[in-house]
């Protein structure tokens, strides 16, 4: 099977809680193709995701009209209400926490499939090098067309890259302007094929968001602030989530290809954190 296009916005469900299976139909409603979750009911209700994808089904939205992602999470990131046997060696716990994921999402595969953060902070573990062949394991059975990680560092990333046998794919980060939009690791991306993924891109910047040259640049361009970020990390090379509960907003943030900010406009904004 030929892997699909990647949509230019992902939706991105966490903490939504109980809200999550009618925020995601409306996100697919306005127009979002692209869902992002994860097997953590501490932050996510995947099971509610799927509960709403199941509906959108019925509506006529197929699963292969969409792109959807989820990922595997250590015990440390989650509550009680884990998906698999803690304790289980970390690759039956994989499998288990990707068999619920695609039960939850009434899927028989996923589009990408993340390890939701590194064991430690300081480098990769051989708990994640277990959780990794497990995830390689899933990719070459089809069972997900890509794999990769989030919240990572650079020094993980290129250990990643450099030992795996399947390549991360996909890198999912918290994205802040004061660390330069997480500079380090977007240029390891851009340069070795890596989609870079930025969550957060308003809810962390906001002295970004509401400084009084973005939002000339938004009237400018006949825009909103947000649509000015989400644009600006494009055109840096990001792939923005939002996780926006807004309908209005939805359809605002689906529009962010609508203008292209200018050189000066880009300069203006790195200029706003000192980039």
């Amino acid at each position: 099977m030929k892997d699909k296009k990647i949509p230019s916005i992902i939706y991105g469900t966490a903490w939504k809680e109980d809200a999550t299976a009618d925020l995601v139909k409306k996100a697919v409603n306005a127009g979002f193709r692209a869902i992002d979750t994860a097997n953590q009911k501490k932050h996510y209700r995947e099971d509610y995701a799927g509960a709403a994808l199941l509906e959108l089904k019925r509506q006529g939205i197929q699963r292969e009209d969409l792109f959807l992602q989820s990922k595997y999470t250590y015990q440390q990131g989650q509550d009680h209400r884990l998906p698999y046997d803690p304790k289980a060696d970390f690759s039956t716990q994989v499998r288990a926490s990707f068999a619920n994921s695609l039960e939850n999402l009434h899927a028989d595969y996923l589009d990408s499939y993340l390890l939701h953060g590194p064991s430690s902070g300081y480098g990769m573990t051989d708990a994640d090098w277990e959780v990794w062949a497990a995830m390689e394991n899933l990719f070459e059975s089809g069972q997900t067309k890509m794999i990769g990680v989030s919240n990572v560092g650079l020094h993980h990333l290129t250990a990643l890259y450099e030992k795996a046998k399947v390549k991360p794919k996909m890198v999912q980060n918290r994205c802040y302007a004061v660390q330069g939009w997480d500079q380090d690791v977007r240029e390891y991306c851009a340069a070795n094929q890596i989609v870079y993924q930025g969550f957060s891109l308003l809810t962390a910047n906001q002295q970004v968001l509401f400084h009084p040259q973005v939002a000339a640049i938004a009237r400018r361009l006949q825009g909103t602030r947000e649509q000015v970020i989400f644009r600006f990390a494009v055109q840096i090379g990001i792939l923005p989530l939002t996780g926006t509960t807004d309908p209005q907003h939805m359809k605002e943030d689906l529009e962010t290809g609508k203008f292209e900010l200018s050189e000066a406009d880009m300069n203006t904004i790195y200029a706003i954190t000192g980039g």
